[in-house]
């Protein structure tokens, strides 16, 4: 696939450096032809979920294990050669299992003269529906960096996707044209923007601020330190991968729950968490399109009594009155009663939930906003759901799906050359915190 024209548009945006700033810059060190891009991350207040207004202004759904781009389609579009290697590439995409939804006649639609046209098979993964559309060509503009903190230049590319039928887009956010897919499967966005502008095989995605694509710093904004490389204090860890099911596995061996006192270990089943490389079942996976976390019964099971355990103990080392609420559906741990409050960061001290990593520089600590739910008669619920009959939210099977609530004020930044990944926890916690000026003219 030749690498499309570069036009910059005029006139610049500017970088608003508020309060707690991260920024994607991009050094005189870097050789690569072009330089990376950024976009803004919206997270929509309704489903949860984080588009990127990416194709011509039209927000995409984030989806983590994602394989394709796909989007509605003009009354007329291009079409992409079903004898090609990209047409080749986006077949292997299929999706294992699907309700399918008729496309109608997707083919009305095509350009004169096209012939052989690819046939590609877009997946909505909230709903678990697919449909089939023609592989095209999206016109894309995200901002390119320039130096320092200065300026962001809106740069125009193409990206190959399939169309898609209007009733595929059931569930997603308002106003969203379709999906942008971010595994590491050759036809995702990030894969594509990799191989064209060729700027590192990473992407960070800063929650709920922006997504940057190609090999550029990540600079975190923290009281009293000004600006820090996020490579200097963040842990990272390895990413695993299933050869049969598209997205990111974390090799996670335990979890615990924390109050004020020693850790309150989960008792899990030996094995329990632990991805199977030959069938592609088991294993912790991460979801943009799944709103909690869902854990297999027998592991939410243990990880429920250790979290009544931490509240047991704190409460008798405190004499505090917390106490276990009847289930506020869908979540199952509720609790009442008053729980004390921090003074930095501002918020109320609950226990924290700790996942332990193998290989790890670190553990990735869960804090108030990523489990914190209100619910109607409770004083809090944590945002952890146990699977139900109908089965995990995502393919494969898996022990647990880290969700959207897990994933909010979280800077991540993935390498998929060396299958690492970054990871902040809530950025509160930290002090610290990443935005930059929604008026970049996209």
């Amino acid at each position: 696939m030749a690498n499309p024209p570069i036009k910059c548009l005029l006139p610049p945006a500017i970088v608003s450096l508020v309060l707690l700033i991260s920024c994607m810059v991009a050094t005189g060190e870097q050789q690569a032809p072009y330089k990376p891009l950024v976009v803004p991350l919206v997270r929509d207040s309704d489903t949860s979920f984080y588009t990127i207004p990416i194709k011509n202004g039209a927000p995409l759904v984030v989806d983590l294990a994602g394989t394709l781009v796909w989007s509605t389609c003009p009354s007329t579009h291009t079409t992409v050669s079903c004898l090609s290697g990209t047409c080749s590439a986006a077949n292997q995409q299929q999706p294992r299992r699907c309700r399918y939804v008729d496309g109608g006649w997707f083919w009305s639609g095509r350009e004169p003269g096209s012939r052989c046209a690819c046939t590609a098979h877009p997946f909505n993964p909230v709903t678990g529906e697919c449909s089939t559309g023609d592989l095209t060509t999206f016109a894309m503009s995200a901002n390119s960096t320039v130096n320092g903190t200065r300026t962001l230049h809106p740069e125009e590319f193409a990206a190959v996707g399939s169309c898609a039928p209007q009733r595929l887009l059931a569930s997603l956010p308002a106003g969203a044209t379709g999906v942008a897919g971010f595994s590491r499967r050759p036809l995702s966005l990030p894969s594509q923007l990799a191989a064209q502008r060729n700027f590192g095989n990473k992407f960070a995605l800063c929650m709920s601020q922006f997504v940057a694509f190609g090999d550029a710093p990540v600079y975190l904004g923290m009281e009293g330190r000004g600006f820090v490389d996020y490579r200097e204090i963040l842990p990272y860890t390895p990413l695993l991968t299933n050869p049969r099911i598209p997205g990111y596995y974390l090799p996670v061996k335990g979890i615990s729950v924390s109050w004020s006192v020693p850790e309150t270990p989960a008792s899990l089943p030996a094995g329990a968490l632990d991805l199977d490389a030959r069938t592609g079942r088991g294993g912790v996976v991460l979801s943009t399109t799944t709103p909690y976390t869902v854990m297999r019964p027998d592991v939410f099971r243990a990880f429920a009594e250790a979290f009544d355990t931490a509240i047991i103990r704190r409460s008798k080392y405190t004499y505090s009155n917390v106490t276990r609420h009847p289930p506020v559906g869908p979540f199952k741990l509720c609790y009442n009663g008053a729980f004390p409050m921090l003074k930095r960061p501002a918020s109320m001290d609950i226990p924290t939930i700790h996942l332990e990593l193998d290989g790890a520089t670190g553990t990735w600590s869960w804090f108030n906003d990523n489990y914190l739910v209100f619910a109607p008669g409770a004083a809090l619920c944590v945002g952890v759901l146990e699977m139900g009959p109908g089965g995990m939210p995502v393919d494969g099977e898996p022990a647990m799906v880290v969700g959207v609530k897990q994933l909010d004020w979280n800077l991540l930044v993935f390498d998929l050359d060396k299958m690492l990944m970054w990871f902040s926890g809530d950025l509160a916690f930290r002090l610290a915190g990443c935005s930059y000026s929604s008026q970049i003219g996209l």
